[in-house]
């Protein structure tokens, strides 16, 4: 079963002028489970979505968005466009699994939605953040 808690803490939860969102919206991490622990460090991410849908990048339409993988960091800040770097995994063709690899060790994974412009939506949806350990 999906976990369906948001990450504490977290930036400010209203973000003037950002694209709405239903207040049940809700997304997670599918697979790996919180605790995993991954041999090798190459691994399937598979991403959640409720109450809302998966969209490409660039379109925009109304209660969608696509996924953002935030990887051993905290969420951005949710009144920014969500920055693209190997910490913050953009997939804007509406993918809802992506082949990860980790260098060995504990890593942190946290899924936030971006509308059409990488924004977050207000309220902002993003999944519970987990932790993998990776061997």
């Amino acid at each position: 079963m999906p976990s369906t808690a948001t990450a504490s803490p977290a930036p400010p939860t209203h973000v003037a002028g950002a694209t709405p969102s239903p207040s049940n919206a809700l997304c997670y991490i599918i697979w790996p489970p919180d605790g995993a622990v991954i041999s090798g460090g190459k691994l399937w991410v598979r991403m959640g979505l409720r109450n809302m849908g998966v969209c490409p990048k660039g379109f925009n339409v109304p209660n969608t968005g696509h996924h953002h993988l935030i990887v051993d960091t905290d969420l951005p800040p949710f009144d920014q466009e969500i920055p693209s770097d190997r910490q913050h995994l953009h997939y804007g063709a509406g993918q809802t699994d992506a082949r990860l690899e980790l260098a060995p060790g504990k890593h942190t994974l946290q899924l936030l939605l971006g509308d059409a412009n990488h924004r977050p939506h207000d309220p902002p949806v993003y999944s519970k953040k987990i932790t993998v350990l990776v061997r």
